[in-house]
């Protein structure tokens, strides 16, 4: 198996239009078409339809261009180098550690390649809620379609890695549907090392499909460009174009030159704390004061297992198999359900994940090898208890996710808990260990469900990350619901679009990248038919 070869390199060399702001000598300013301000899942799909469509795009980028050649599968660089505050952003409160990426791709660069269609009942959902008659099964059909072949979205071949196989053998010992997850890969190598880039170009990502296909057509890439605001007309009504600040090589403080960017349209797709944070600090009209509020999370939690055999979680193409049986044992508007999945088991987060200190947190290190996790991943946003989080600014500009924790959040975490510890013991394991700073090891289901009922659910003393944010910039069949409509053209403000994960007006109960390409395709296709015949 050989290794794909690098887009980058034979693309730069043809004279591909890129720009890192972090050398700009002077001021800049442009003109285009469209401006789209970040390179991820929405970013990606968008550039690629429109310079398809013959229009002048820019693609903005506020992290680097790394590519395979910069990926060497360690995580000491591959975490402050290609994601949103080195892998450790956080909630206001720190009880939430949110992975994101912040690299050309955006998280597409360092994502699992985990790819789900948006749930038939999400989507029921959206059309009856939020009054989205236009997103059916049937008429998103074929933009799933077209995203997965595009994208190499098909089933997984080989054998699912120990760690999956954990998940499979507990499930079916128990009766509990499991079944494989579909991964936008070609020529995977399975070395496993997805989240720090892909090193083999055999990950799907925007940065070697769409951004590689946008720019062969003449598109203009800038990274290293922090966006400050959108740029309107007098009254308000019009995007212009936008405002943004050069960073210095370290990608983190300005170098002191503005990028102005005159554009007939603007596209929003920097993510769903990113995009509702520029759009804040540009002071769009916020009628109904929505922006910002409902994002979502899919909060997840942990649960780890000693096993007898070795897992080595390191090894192998890290999410391969799924249940969603604890989805769907639940009311969608009733207790949160989960959905059942692996992460991958690296060193150094899951150094940083683990609970407890010194000699404790240790002699856990030392069984990393024997050790089997298992995430229990909540859908959030349809129990009415459940308004996600809200997007705000710091005084300095900088965005910031403002999400707690309620009873219908923690009843969930402590019945995912639960559940994954019982189908951990189901596989053989010797002991389990919820990701809880009370937690303790348990050495059967029984010692496991006596414990993890009396563990206290809260902040900072349960381990909850997420690497799936939605919403902040909803849409909505009228726009007394959400900030733009089912394309995601805004409802106040004339040539700006939302295109990325802010468009959610819940979380969808999946991995989001596949519902992220497919509206992308179909609100870029749309985009294009109105700016051609403007």
């Amino acid at each position: 198996m050989s290794q794909l070869p690098d887009p980058w390199t034979q693309g730069l060399a043809a004279g591909w239009r890129v720009t890192d702001c972090s050398a700009l000598e002077r001021d800049l300013q442009l003109d285009c078409d469209v401006v789209i301000v970040g390179s991820g899942a929405g970013g990606g799909i968008t550039a690629e339809v429109l310079a398809e469509a013959g229009l002048d795009v820019i693609v903005l980028e506020e992290g680097a261009l790394k590519s395979s050649r910069d990926f060497r599968l360690r995580e000491n660089e591959a975490y402050p180098q290609l994601y949103q505050e080195s892998a450790n952003r956080q909630t206001v409160d720190k009880g939430i550690t949110i992975l994101q990426g912040r690299t050309v791709g955006g998280s597409t660069t360092v994502n699992w390649t985990s790819s789900f269609r948006t749930p038939a009942a999400t989507l029921d959902w959206w059309q009856r809620q939020y009054g989205l008659a236009p997103l059916s099964v049937a008429a998103l059909q074929p933009w799933f379609e077209r995203a997965e072949q595009r994208l190499g979205i098909s089933d997984w071949a080989m054998a699912p890695n120990a760690n999956n196989s954990v998940l499979g053998e507990g499930c079916r010992r128990l009766g509990i549907a499991v079944a494989p997850i579909r991964r936008n890969v070609r020529g995977c190598w399975n070395l496993g090392y997805c989240g720090t880039g892909c090193a083999t170009n055999a990950k799907q990502s925007m940065l070697v499909t769409c951004l590689p296909g946008a720019l062969q057509r003449g598109a203009r890439l800038l990274t290293r460009l922090a966006v400050t605001r959108v740029q309107c007309s007098a009254d308000g009504g019009t995007a212009q174009g936008i405002v943004g600040r050069a960073l210095a090589a370290d990608g983190i403080h300005g170098n002191g030159r503005q990028v102005r960017i005159r554009a007939r349209h603007v596209v929003l797709s920097a993510g769903a704390i990113g995009t509702p944070a520029i759009l804040l600090r540009s002071g769009v009209p916020d009628p109904y004061h929505l922006l910002g509020k409902r994002t979502f999370l899919h909060p997840v939690v942990l649960s780890g297992a000693i096993m007898p055999q070795r897992i080595e979680g390191f090894h192998g193409a890290p999410q391969t198999l799924y249940s969603d049986h604890f989805l769907h044992t639940q009311p969608l508007d009733g207790p949160l359900g989960f959905k059942l999945e692996v992460p991958p088991i690296h060193p150094l987060i899951f150094a940083a994940t683990l609970p407890g200190f010194g000699e404790q947190h240790a002699g856990l290190m030392r069984q990393l090898p024997h050790l089997q996790v298992t995430l229990g991943l909540l859908r959030d946003g349809f129990h009415p208890q459940s308004q996600g989080g809200q997007v705000k600014l710091r005084a300095d500009g900088s965005p910031q996710l403002d999400y707690v924790m309620g009873d219908v959040e923690w009843d969930g975490a402590r019945r995912a808990l639960l559940q994954m510890a019982e189908i951990q013991f189901a596989a053989g394991a010797r002991a389990v260990l919820p990701v809880h700073e009370d937690g303790g090891v348990a050495r059967s289901w029984a010692q496991a469900r006596q414990m993890i009922a009396q563990l206290p659910m809260q902040l900072l003393r349960t381990r909850v990350v997420s690497a799936h944010v939605m919403g902040g910039a909803a849409m909505a069949g009228q726009p007394q619901q959400g900030v733009v409509n089912h394309l995601g053209a805004h409802w106040q403000v004339r040539g700006l679009s939302v295109i990325d994960g802010s468009l959610f007006p819940t979380s969808i109960g999946a991995n989001p990248q596949l519902s992220v390409y497919a509206l992308a395709l179909r609100a870029a296709h749309a985009l294009a038919q109105t700016l051609r015949t403007a």
